[in-house]
């Protein structure tokens, strides 16, 4: 059965049971009757008590957890606001809603400083890399939480806690800002949630114990998690250590579309959906407020009726919203950018490295540089588990899933960007172009240049094994560790280099003409230094942009997508 094919009939969302309150204006959450309601949910990992016994398939190899931060360290916490009847409000999937605030307040963000006091912030608890840089690759992770607020519902959920992590993207924007990738990853996934060194509101420090095989979304919540913990388990999971953090209030849909002036969105089919109350024709429509809050609540009447379809859509609805800020329309209506901002700090929340309306705009400023045709959207890779004979969660397929973590850590684009026409860029192209050797004709000396040990006697049997390049040597260690993985050759070795550079992967930006060096016969070779980015023997170095992993969908956010 396909990973997408989950909408079964009775198997009901809690999040498809909000309802809006004539009273306050606001969603809260209404169980039927017989409904089992308990003030602490045990794991979501777990299978209910009616479901049948499942097995969870084994986990892949745990990476090893960050370092754990040094004593002392923790967030800057802001005293607690009183909350009002009027700001008990649904904090549902927020995640998404601080991507429409990076994409589109910056402006706002300029405009008073009294926006500070909206913003409150949690500790990172060392999860982060101590937050984002201008001249790096920025990785901002995204949490969307179902904390269950409202009056009449204080027994359901984990009251007080972050709620757990029900929608989250990895947004990964390039070094150079030419390009970006928005990543999902679905709350049924399971993953291995690492031990958590967790800030307690006394400032003391407690390791909470880390859990194996369980859903993606219990890494926010249980056991009294923060969004450190899911940013920790993101870096197990990807390999990519997130810089920031951000978590929303889903409510904020209601009063960003409506600043805006509403949203376009496009339906392949009539929707006519209970659950969320979105009734809508096949067709183009312009949606804000409570419509758009529906739009993004439905799933079970789009594609399959599962978590995958909510995720798609809501893809569709972002892409939707971002050429909406981007607009002129928006971007030259001094009251729009206002709400906007003053919408937006109210629904975040942000780790302790980005707590002020200063760093939020710089990151602004960043995120502005973005063209929309430049920014993906996609969602891990993921098929049934095998080990339930309910479909009910995903495990990762793990080829093409690695390609897209591999992708992501190496900054490489899943579009193809355009590069301004320079001699240097050529210059570099060239040197792919032109006749190879044959493999048995290529001498070349392997070096260790920053990858894990033992990297070049491996690379060295795959090369003389499996490639066919029998005429190479290890050469130990490289003087100096390299961030990228090179190839140095003379201009008579350029044939073999070119041969070699396909064999490997390599980019011409990592080919270096430059002098050839004598191995143990006295021969002139070229040097091969494994730099950090080498992810093993016999795997292509450096992916080419705009080619996604096989089986992986994707979308830009400047094309229009109707939802099917």
């Amino acid at each position: 059965m396909d990973a997408q094919g989950r909408g079964r009939a009775g198997d009901i969302d809690p999040a498809d049971q909000w309802v809006l309150n004539p009273d306050t204006g606001e969603y809260e959450l209404r169980l039927p009757p017989s409904a089992a309601q308990s003030p602490v949910p045990g794991p979501r990992g777990a299978a209910p008590a009616d479901a049948p016994d499942r097995e969870v398939p084994p986990q892949r190899r745990r990476r090893s957890a960050p370092e754990e931060p040094p004593p002392g360290r923790a967030g800057r916490r802001r005293p607690a606001k009183k909350k009002s009847r009027g700001k008990r409000v649904l904090l549902w999937t927020g995640g998404t809603m601080a991507f429409v605030v990076l994409a589109g307040g910056t402006a706002g963000y300029l405009y008073l400083q009294h926006l500070n006091d909206n913003i409150q912030s949690v500790a990172d608890d060392g999860a982060s890399t101590g937050g984002f840089q201008k001249d790096k690759a920025i990785n901002i992770l995204l949490i969307g939480t179902d904390k269950r607020t409202g009056s009449g519902n204080e027994g359901y959920g984990d009251t007080g806690s972050a709620g757990h992590a029900d929608t989250t993207i990895l947004l990964h924007v390039s070094k150079d800002r030419s390009n970006a990738t928005a990543l999902s990853i679905p709350r049924d996934l399971i993953v291995d949630v690492p031990d958590c060194p967790t800030t307690q509101e006394d400032g003391t420090q407690k390791v909470i114990p880390g859990s194996t095989g369980v859903r993606f979304n219990t890494s926010l919540g249980q056991d009294g998690r923060t969004p450190s913990c899911t940013m920790r388990t993101v870096t197990e999971l990807t390999g990519v250590t997130p810089d920031n953090f951000m978590v929303a209030d889903f409510n904020a849909v209601k009063t960003l579309t409506s600043a805006v002036g509403g949203v376009e969105v496009c339906l392949a089919k009539d929707i006519d959906d209970p659950d969320s109350h979105l009734k809508l024709p096949a067709g183009e429509h312009t949606v804000e407020g409570e419509q758009a809050l529906a739009f993004v609540r439905t799933r079970h009447s789009v594609g399959f009726g599962g978590d995958l379809s909510r995720i798609q859509i809501q893809q569709q609805f972002l892409s939707a919203l971002m050429r909406k800020l981007k607009s002129n329309d928006t971007l030259t209506s001094p009251s729009k950018m206002l709400k906007l901002a003053e919408a937006g700090t109210e629904a975040l929340t942000v780790d302790s490295q980005l707590d002020s309306i200063g760093k939020l705009k710089d990151l602004g400023l960043e995120l502005g540089k973005l063209n929309t045709k430049n920014l993906t959207f996609t969602t891990v890779p993921v098929v049934d588990n095998p080990a339930e004979k309910v479909k009910a969660t995903v495990v990762l397929k793990e080829g093409p899933a690695q390609q897209v973590f591999d992708m992501v850590a190496n900054d490489v684009s899943f579009t193809e960007v355009k590069q301004k026409e320079k001699k240097e860029a050529a210059a570099v192209a060239a040197r792919l172009k032109g006749e190879q050797s044959e493999p048995s004709e290529v001498r070349v000396r392997v070096m260790n240049g920053g990858a894990p040990a033992g990297s070049a006697q491996q690379e060295l049997a795959y090369l003389q094994t499996d490639a066919g390049v029998t005429k190479s040597e290890n050469a130990g260690n490289a003087p100096a560790d390299l961030s990228r993985t090179t190839l140095e050759y003379a201009p008579d070795q350029a044939d073999q280099a070119r041969a070699l550079a396909e064999i490997l992967g390599l980019s011409g930006a990592a080919m270096k003409p430059g002098e050839s060096v004598t191995n143990s016969q006295g021969l002139p070779t070229m040097t091969l230094t494994l730099g950090k980015d080498f992810k093993g023997a016999g795997v292509k170095i450096n992916a080419a942009a705009g080619k996604t992993p096989e089986g992986v969908e994707k979308s830009t956010a400047d094309k229009v997508e109707c939802a099917k």
